[in-house]
């Protein structure tokens, strides 16, 4: 029983709160990737002072990732991007990280 491309997949709860939204935190973060950056020179320089000193880099992150995880159409490219994946698993029996085509290293 296999369904077809037309009907609406149904997620498991865990898919819905868990899985999406790790997906949409690693894409936030390669999209607000310079805020990150700031944030990350910030801290390391700053050493324990960090706190005090890296506010401003902190919520510009902060202001960028909450833009993304509260956008709906962020969402739903996270929930058709997981869902495309989880097609290619079912068909495939390979997870995600494993289908990366490795080149022949002898070339």
């Amino acid at each position: 029983m296999e369904a077809s491309q037309s009907e609406e997949l149904v997620l498991r709860h865990v898919e819905t709160d868990v899985l999406i939204p790790k997906m949409m935190r690693e894409k936030a973060k390669e999209r607000c990737g310079e805020n990150v950056a700031a944030f990350s020179q910030c801290c390391k320089e700053s050493g324990f002072f960090m706190v005090f000193k890296c506010r401003e880099e902190n919520a510009a992150l902060k202001e960028c990732l909450t833009k993304h995880y509260k956008d709906p159409a962020f969402f739903e490219e996270c929930k058709q991007e997981y869902i495309r994946e989880k097609l290619e698993f079912q068909r495939t029996g390979i997870p995600a990280k494993n289908r990366i085509q490795k080149l022949p290293t002898s070339m």
